[in-house]
């Protein structure tokens, strides 16, 4: 091959991700914004949760949120939210890591949002 390099560079090392569970523990979640509650659940005054699997990257910062389960009125909000969260970032034998996580989203008629009632 003239001018070029034959093969190219190495390809990059794979991007390592664990599971949070067994000796794995969750980092610190740092920053939780709260759920915007949908103003149709408002009105019809339904209460639900959504399960997510989130995928963090090496800066704590929530990459992806997949729903698992949930009440398809609040999957939207849910997804919304749970992207803006941060958590710190998890160190493996020294090595930030990328981890996939649980989480589960309450949205409360008696308090929205997460508030608290007054």
């Amino acid at each position: 091959m003239v001018g070029g390099l034959l093969g190219g560079p190495p390809p990059p090392p794979p991007v390592r991700v664990v599971r949070i569970g067994g000796q794995i523990i969750a980092p610190k979640l740092v920053k939780k914004v709260p759920p915007v509650y949908p103003p149709l659940a408002t009105q019809g005054r339904i209460s639900g949760l959504v399960i997510l699997e989130a995928q963090v990257d090496v800066n704590g910062h929530v990459k992806t949120a997949k729903i698992l389960r949930g009440h398809p009125l609040f999957d939207e909000a849910a997804v919304a939210a749970v992207t803006q969260w941060r958590y710190k970032p998890l160190l493996l034998n020294g090595e930030p890591t990328e981890f996939i996580l649980t989480v589960t989203v309450f949205f409360n008629v008696s308090s929205p949002a997460g508030e608290e009632s007054p």
